[in-house]
């Protein structure tokens, strides 16, 4: 029913239609938007705004924005903003596919930031003011606070800093998500801060809504509009012996005291191969798990319908349509089981230190000496984001990078001589898993771990021509302690794009 999630009766007179809430928003203007993965994004003002910015373009009259983000969103934000040509800047992550076309011809600037570190730079103001956010909630309660949605993302931040506020109620989400959020406010700046006083993932520390001064509100706009839930592909073999590769190493780790029976709070990204991986620990022998993370997915929520994960502590919901009606069905029985919080805790460098994160997260490649690239193809071309793999990498009791050893039908090897581009150097990597093994480079050598990397990861067809480049740069290589034929090393990619191979 219209209204009825509007409580608080100031606010009910600013009820007003997507396009004149987007007429709100001035040309050159910087919006902080919320949504995560594509969970609660607004999804009515952003394609209001696309429909104004297009019809100004064809009046000879253009204008752009900067927008900021939790992370990914959906195709009525990212997509349909990026078809209008309205973004000029974006920030921290993208995925949508017309963004990622034109930030690739220079046509948007991209800043791919770690998103633990959004918030506090926010705050710090090191990216300028905020002049508008526009934020999706389920509902406004009487005393003006908001009852977040989805996703929390960087929503507090936005909402904090932002001149003016709109907000998206929508009447999609379900209204027994209210008490699932943790929304903590204690964090502050240098010299100021204090310890975040968070000992266990599902401790809560925080407020269940979103503060929020309605003088500050320009317009409510009611939506009932779904979340981009998109299907997960069922695990292919390659991904299935990935996950068995894992689970083996946890079993091998428990056997020797390293790990506890009940492993460590788990952080798992998007993904195929994750989900792949939170399936086989249904199946395996440990219980009593957490999840401290930064997105629930389909093989977190079987793993906590198993009864072998006891809570899951995220900012944000990734699921499948069918995951999502699922857990839409039922959320009252998760809503104590389940904690979201804002992205600057859900992904806090010292929180995943203390508590001992397994952190397991995918990759575009990795060179014999342990370096990942999550992000570019040949060095130049984005395909995502870092989004928060770094985060949890530097900072996890054990680093997990993993992928299948092979791309495009077997044409590119995802274990090479070097990286073109890193995100994730070899001193963050302790882990690396392909369908063909898993490379454990924990207190080794560059040297060393070249060695054990061909041997464990890479595909048998590439393996050959690996161990050659190797031998020879351990004999030509100007330095000994990583060897390294640049040349050669970068002439691996090369003829790969001389194919047409690596544009994705």
């Amino acid at each position: 029913m219209a209204g009825a999630r509007i409580e608080l009766e100031s606010l009910k007179s600013k009820v007003m239609s997507a396009e004149d809430a987007a007429a709100l928003i001035a040309p050159g203007s910087t919006v902080g938007m919320s949504g995560f993965t594509g969970s609660g994004y607004p999804k009515s003002v952003p394609l209001a705004l696309a429909n104004r910015i297009e019809a100004e373009h064809a009046a000879g009259n253009p204008f752009r924005l900067r927008v900021w983000t939790g992370a990914s969103t959906g195709p009525e934000l990212d997509g349909a903003l990026a078809k209008a040509d309205g973004i000029e800047f974006r920030l921290p992550y993208n995925s949508d596919p017309i963004a990622r076309e034109k930030i690739n011809r220079g046509e948007m600037d991209y800043f791919d930031m770690h998103l633990s570190q959004v918030a506090p730079m926010a705050w710090q103001g090191f990216l300028g003011p905020l002049d508008t956010a526009v934020i999706e909630v389920s509902g406004i309660r009487p005393d003006g606070s908001l009852v977040p949605s989805s996703s929390v993302g960087n929503n507090k931040t936005w909402i904090d800093r932002a001149e003016k506020v709109i907000l998206e109620v929508n009447r999609w989400q379900n209204p027994a998500l209210e008490g699932m959020h943790d929304i903590y406010y204690g964090t502050a700046l240098p010299p100021n801060r204090v310890p975040i006083p968070l000992v266990k993932p599902n401790d809560r520390i925080g407020e269940a809504y979103f503060r929020c001064d309605p003088s500050k509100v320009v317009a409510v706009v009611e939506t009932d509009a779904p979340d981009r839930n998109l299907p997960f592909d069922a695990p292919g073999e390659d991904h299935r012996a990935i996950a068995g590769h894992i689970m083996e190493f946890f079993r091998h780790e428990v056997a020797r005291g390293r790990l506890p029976a009940t492993l460590l709070p788990l952080q798992s990204g998007v993904g195929n191969i994750a989900n792949a991986v939170m399936f086989g620990l249904v199946d395996g022998p440990f219980d009593s798990m957490t999840a401290y993370t930064e997105v629930l997915q389909d093989g977190m929520l079987e793993l906590m319908k198993s009864g072998k994960l006891l809570s899951a502590s995220a900012t944000a919901f990734s699921l499948s349509p069918e995951a999502a009606r699922e857990l839409n069905a039922d959320m009252a029985a998760y809503r104590d089981r389940l904690v979201l919080r804002p992205q600057e805790i859900s992904n806090h460098p010292e929180l995943i230190r203390r508590l001992g994160c397994i952190a397991m997260n995918g990759m575009i490649e990795a060179d014999i000496h342990g370096a990942v690239n999550s992000t570019h193809l040949m060095g130049s071309r984005i395909q995502n984001g870092i989004g928060g793999s770094g985060d949890f990498a530097r900072n996890a009791y054990v680093s997990i990078f993993m992928a299948p050893s092979t791309a495009k039908g077997g044409k590119i090897s995802t274990i090479v001589p070097k990286t073109p581009h890193v995100d994730h150097i070899n001193q963050d990597v302790q882990i690396l898993v392909t369908e063909q093994g898993l490379a454990d480079l924990r207190g080794l050598s560059p040297r060393q771990r070249a060695e054990v990397i061909i041997e464990n990861c890479s595909h048998p067809d590439y393996r050959p021509a690996l161990k050659d480049y190797l031998t020879r740069a351990r004999r030509d290589s100007y330095g000994q302690q990583s060897p390294t034929l640049l040349m050669e090393a970068f002439a691996w990619h090369q003829r790969f794009v001389e194919k047409g191979d690596m544009r994705a």
